[in-house]
């Protein structure tokens, strides 16, 4: 891990961007701190440059609760090399939502189940190097998406103990298998005219989770139109379960 960037935000929060071979990311801790931080590792879309202004807003947030956070670009996305296979599916899939025509399997498969292959053993080597920082501890939680990444690290990551997840993405069958096998607790949104994204296997995904403890909360409006207050349930979720 290096650290390429270093700045102190105006809340005191400190930004370090740093590189882990070549996938980049982002690090955000509290100004101060008496004890070890939890970790949050935060999952988006992909496009870490497109997403700073949100992700940042998201990780100051988290700091100003005592959390640390992280990011880190997806492959395929941002400056990273292209994965031809995912952006011709990528294609496919909006061109099928423009047409209004069933999304098939076939599309969703090709589309997330290589981005699962590759996220999560870099979310997981991004996570060893993340907790031997000085200040950061555990225990680490995750939020955000794809949210078949979110699944997958849930369950082969035994040091994440809970997860806010974004129900805002298409989800392979084969991913409802590995949902019953997700035993953290859960926090999932959903926005409800979210018009890229299927609400019912949104539904039928948080029914197959394993969790004892899950909370959905569904918000009207698209995609990116999750509530400001959805963030203040989200601290009060990982108070319970990363204090």
């Amino acid at each position: 891990m290096h650290v390429t960037s270093e700045q102190r935000l105006d809340d005191g929060v400190l930004e370090r961007g740093f590189t882990l071979g070549e996938i980049p990311g982002i690090l955000w801790t509290p100004g101060s701190a008496s004890a070890p931080a939890p970790l949050i590792l935060m999952g988006h879309p992909g496009g870490l440059s497109r997403m700073y202004p949100r992700l940042a807003a998201r990780a100051r947030h988290a700091a100003a609760d005592g959390y640390a956070a992280a990011a880190i670009e997806l492959p395929g996305s941002g400056d990273r090399p292209r994965l031809a296979d995912v952006d011709e599916a990528r294609a496919d899939l909006r061109r099928a939502l423009e047409a209004g025509e069933p999304v098939g399997d076939g599309i969703v498969d090709r589309l997330i189940l290589p981005l699962v292959g590759e996220a999560v053993p870099e979310w997981r080597a991004a996570l060893d190097a993340l907790v031997a920082l000085p200040g950061i501890g555990g225990p680490v939680g995750f939020a955000g998406g794809p949210i078949s990444i979110g699944v997958r690290l849930a369950v082969v990551e035994p040091r994440i103990s809970a997860a806010v997840l974004f129900a805002g993405s298409f989800v392979p069958r084969a991913m409802f298998e590995e949902a019953r096998q997700v035993t953290v607790p859960l926090l999932v949104l959903l926005q409800w005219d979210d018009e890229g994204n299927d609400r019912q296997m949104a539904l039928d995904l948080f029914d197959a989770f394993g969790s004892r403890e899950k909370t959905l909360h569904a918000n009207m409006g698209g995609h990116t139109g999750v509530p400001r207050f959805e963030g203040d349930d989200g601290s009060r979720f990982f108070a319970r379960h990363l204090r």
